[in-house]
């Protein structure tokens, strides 16, 4: 596998899958160039539709191809793909028992200066409120293009948290992967920080480096499926360490946060940190500025990290 965007790695895939499966077709809201969708509707003009901008009309189009047979991946950005395609998803798709594979792309901070409007911190949120959907947001080229492949045949729908841009390699090609079932990326005894996608999997491998030259052992999952939660491997880490931070580039209120400390706090109390975005707007800006404004970086990672443990500390 060549390094590329994380987009082109998405694209390639469902060439791949389309090479092998004449079902596979793919819907874009308007959005082919953005999306990085353009290699496939050279490749296979006939199973690719650009719906216009009618995300909402994309996803009913969507609905009715798999219920004639074909399996669909619908895109478009993430606060279209979520917001304003939530009704049509939730009952057209998920409430028939039709499946669609929807994917939303720039969430949170990665809309960079299409700005606050774009900047969808709260589409984890709105998904999981959908009984049964799978919802996934990969951290490297290897394990998206390992999820899609599996999201493309497991019997539910599923909703694809894609960062567009970058390229970032943490997996090994011949690594498996699970749809449901994190991946323990750094042991560790003292806490451990469960990240999901690809800007806080990075940062948080880099925050329990400098934790490290402290002398503070943080164990790192990268827990590239929201729904279902991997609850085994979240209790089997608190058991271990006493301690949890998650890290998000999403609202901690209903994301990968609440659903960590959700699950604990009637499983297993155990001091859980959420970080993340906290009652805010996003804003304009290059990625590098929006990770200092948030705090999504290593350094603002490995404070929060001495922050849970002090919890742990005092027993509460």
């Amino acid at each position: 596998m060549k390094d590329k965007n994380m987009r082109d790695i998405y694209c390639d895939t469902l060439i791949e899958l389309a090479e092998q499966d004449k079902n596979i077709v793919v819907l874009d809201a308007d959005l082919m160039g953005a999306n990085g969708l353009g290699p496939f509707k050279v490749a296979f003009p006939k199973n690719f539709y650009n719906t216009g901008v009618a995300e909402a009309n994309m996803v009913g189009i969507a609905s009715g191809l798999s219920a004639g047979g074909m399996n669909p991946f619908a895109s478009s950005f993430a606060c279209f793909s979520a917001r304003r395609a939530f009704d049509q998803f939730f009952v057209s798709s998920n409430y028939a028992k039709i499946k669609v594979n929807l994917t939303g792309t720039d969430p949170g901070i990665s809309a960079a200066y299409n700005g606050g409007t774009h900047m969808t911190f709260e589409d984890l949120g709105i998904m999981r409120n959908v009984p049964n959907l799978v919802i996934y947001e990969p951290a490297d080229i290897v394990s998206l293009h390992a999820l899609v492949k599996e999201a493309a045949y497991t019997s539910k729908s599923t909703y694809l948290r894609l960062h567009r841009k970058g390229i970032n390699r943490l997996y090994n090609e011949s690594e498996t992967f699970t749809l449901g079932k994190g991946k323990v990326l750094r042991d560790g005894s003292d806490l451990t920080i469960i990240a999901t996608g690809f800007i806080m999997v990075q940062e948080a491998l880099k925050a329990a480096e400098l934790l490290a030259e402290t002398g503070v052992s943080a164990a790192v999952v990268d827990m590239h499926t929201i729904q279902p939660l991997d609850e085994d491997l979240v209790l089997q880490c608190a058991r271990k360490t006493g301690a949890i931070l998650t890290c998000e580039n999403h609202q901690v209120a209903t994301g990968l946060g609440s659903a960590v400390s959700g699950f604990l706090s009637e499983n297993y109390p155990t001091p859980v940190l959420r970080h993340g975005i906290r009652d805010e707007f996003g804003e304009v800006g290059n990625l590098s500025y929006l990770q200092e404004r948030f705090e999504f970086t290593s350094e603002k990672i490995a404070a929060k990290a001495i922050q849970v443990m002090q919890l742990k500390t005092v027993g509460v």
